[in-house]
């Protein structure tokens, strides 16, 4: 499950109490009540992603770090890392205000302001529901030229991005036009149709 900060004031002293599970449907929900709020991308320094998104937690910002599992095998056992789906990256919202404090944060490396905000917000949401339903979500190396598409059934449904072929199979690519990346999911070929 994706974990989504949400940066709500509280009196809880607790923790774990401040953080929330929440999914994408309520994720959108609180978008709407965060009028003043920005989204903006923090390119933190490497390695640092998880370290900027505690620092946010203990502040009350709310930040957003896309992760995916990835299984290693030691001796036998099969330990899960969770890794950053987009590494150098943390989504943020912000108040004016808190802009400059984060920016001067250590683990920053610099802060980019997100000029289309409806649209970085709804790929981001797209990002995350596939994260949420689909195993097999990675980064891509590259956005690459192909067809638009929207896929037709399915837990993403109605959610349209690129098509690059490889092997037979389908993989679509979910964009986040910012910062020039997407994730991929594998889907078979039956499930999309042109957007």
């Amino acid at each position: 499950m994706i974990i989504i900060r949400t940066g709500e004031k509280s009196n809880v002293q607790d923790a774990s109490a401040r953080k929330r599970d929440i999914d994408i449907s309520e994720f959108d929900t609180i978008l709407e009540f965060m009028s003043d709020v920005l989204w903006y991308v923090a390119h933190v320094r490497p390695r640092r992603e998880k370290k900027l998104v505690e620092h946010c937690e203990r502040h009350r910002y709310a930040a957003t770090l896309p992760c995916f599992e990835s299984p290693h095998k030691y001796r036998g056992k099969t330990v899960v890392f969770r890794k950053p789906l987009f590494p150098g990256y943390v989504f943020l919202q912000l108040e004016p205000g808190q802009k400059e404090v984060l920016r001067q944060n250590d683990h920053v490396a610099n802060l980019l302001d997100v000029f289309d905000q409806e649209t970085f917000r709804r790929q981001l949401s797209d990002i995350l529901l596939a994260l949420k339903t689909t195993s097999g979500v990675r980064l891509a190396p590259a956005i690459g030229e192909g067809m638009r598409v929207r896929i037709k059934a399915g837990p993403l449904q109605g959610i349209e991005g690129w098509v690059e072929q490889r092997y037979g199979m389908a993989t679509v690519l979910l964009r986040l036009d910012f910062i020039s990346q997407a994730a991929a999911v594998k889907l078979d070929a039956d499930l999309l149709e042109l957007a």
